[in-house]
């Protein structure tokens, strides 16, 4: 694991934050931004003194939505209040970019309900701060590229949770909704550390579980919002909204091209078993930290099939649990479960059997080196749950 472009450190981003604030977006230029375009560079929203402006103006936008945790800031008591003052600090709501400093700070101060001055000597400096940890955090994002997982022996077993046994597979957890008519209740605990758990769900209604995995092809381009697949259904359910149902920012794709122009792969694919992170957009709500884009497609004919290899399901599992932990460091994201769905069974054309056998033999050989990690294996077909199960207590 490694990072592609130099950051800043944390006190500099204060110190350029503070001048910002005072001279406000306009008056960017005339700033000392040397920190805050570094930071630009590493999450690749510029790349030179052309776009230097608009890519921090970028940047601090893509900050203040993660303050409000990934949601489109507004101005009302929905949204956080750290993110609201943060935007009208800085002049980041629609027209008020240009509003004069003391009324900039008249109005986060409104946000605490205290006065100006109060809020210049208290709650500002954590605005600021958190401000400044929040870009750094988006440039991290971007910047940290996944690793090859080195391949591990397996030594031991591990089957589905025993509560599943009577039906084979077990139930989805609480707060999962099934769409099927039918459907059994959601009545399952959390995944217990150590231990694979079968849900029985579309992957984008799993709640509750800090990484989910998505299946991508070669170039990183994820499937259209109207497609059935895992790609496009994690696409769609990611995606920010307004209020009349438009899609005003559209995640996953936006974070997978800023990763795919950092590392000089826009248009050019990635090697077959390459795990990209980004955030998780609206699942964030649904307890999701992190999405995780495996490249195991590589499309032929055209590009209307895809050739997906067996052997590249072990190499995801791998840098997928790799890249959890480095996240879970590196962010400070206290992260401990992880969803596999049935990588390459769709369009992939492998069999179900191949996926499952596959998968639970590199999921094993990553519990054994690291037990405190819970697994969800999930699929919305009841029948490859029964066999995702009989392959995890097969010798």
């Amino acid at each position: 694991m490694r990072i592609m472009c130099p950051l800043p450190t944390h006190e500099s981003l204060v110190a350029e934050l503070r001048e910002l604030r005072r001279r406000g977006l306009p008056g960017l230029r005339h700033c000392t931004r040397d920190a805050l375009r570094e930071a630009a560079v590493a999450a690749g929203l510029c790349g030179g003194p052309d776009d230097e402006q608009t890519g921090i103006e970028e940047l601090l936008g893509a900050a203040v939505r993660r303050l409000a945790g990934g949601h489109p800031v507004r101005d009302d008591d929905s949204c956080d209040p750290l993110a609201r003052a943060a935007a009208h600090s800085f002049g980041i709501f629609a027209a008020r970019r240009g509003v004069p400093g003391t009324d900039r700070r008249k109005a986060a101060a409104g946000v605490y309900g205290v006065t100006t001055e109060r809020f210049r000597k208290s709650q500002e400096h954590d605005v600021v701060a958190e401000l400044a940890a929040a870009v750094l955090a988006v440039a991290r994002e971007a910047a940290v590229g996944p690793t090859d997982g080195q391949r591990a022996e397996v030594v031991t077993e591990l089957t589905a949770p025993a509560a599943a046994a009577p039906s084979a597979y077990a139930a989805p957890s609480a707060g999962v909704r099934s769409r099927r008519p039918g459907a059994r209740p959601a009545t399952a605990a959390a995944a217990p550390a150590g231990r694979i758990t079968v849900r029985v769900c579309p992957i984008e209604e799993v709640r509750d579980v800090d990484i989910l995995v998505s299946s991508e092809n070669t170039y990183l381009e994820m499937s259209k919002t109207f497609r059935p697949t895992v790609s496009g259904a994690l696409r769609r359910a990611a995606a920010l909204r307004d209020a009349a149902g438009e899609i005003v920012d559209d995640v996953l794709s936006r974070e997978l091209g800023v990763w795919l122009r950092t590392h000089g792969r826009a248009g050019r694919p990635v090697r077959p078993g390459t795990v990209v992170a980004t955030s998780s957009g609206a699942l964030a709500a649904q307890g999701v930290r992190r999405v995780h884009h495996a490249a195991i497609a590589t499309p032929v004919g055209g590009g209307d099939r895809y050739h997906v290899s067996p052997a590249v399901l072990g190499e995801v599992v791998r840098a997928s649990f790799e890249l959890a932990r480095h996240e879970s460091e590196f962010l400070s994201l206290p992260m401990s479960s992880i969803c596999f769905p049935l990588l390459g069974a769709g369009r992939g054309g492998l069999p179900v059997e191949t996926v499952a056998r596959r998968l639970l033999d590199a999921i094993r050989a990553e519990l054994r080196r690291d037990p405190s990690w819970a697994v969800v294996l999930v699929t919305p077909e009841e029948s490859h749950a029964r066999l995702l199960t009989a392959a995890s207590s097969a010798p």
